[in-house]
């Protein structure tokens, strides 16, 4: 079976602009985790947003509490 898309129009866009040189490809270096959310990021990246936010820590991308999936 074979699906052909005729039209795609797309409603919003999204970029993500990370200027942290500790940004590498994922790996042993840098393994992906995922929060209960479904969202995944960097281990490194989300203890760094999550040690910024003040009071509640919320996913970056949905603000849901942020709970690491087990």
């Amino acid at each position: 079976m074979k699906v052909q898309v005729k039209q795609w129009n797309g409603v919003a866009s999204w970029l993500w602009v990370a200027n942290d040189d500790n940004c590498k490809v994922p790996g042993d270096d840098c393994p992906l985790v995922w929060g209960q959310c479904s969202h995944c990021f960097h281990m490194h990246c989300i203890l760094k947003w999550l040690n910024s936010q003040q009071v509640q820590q919320q996913c970056p991308m949905c603000r849901q509490e942020w709970k690491f999936k087990e």
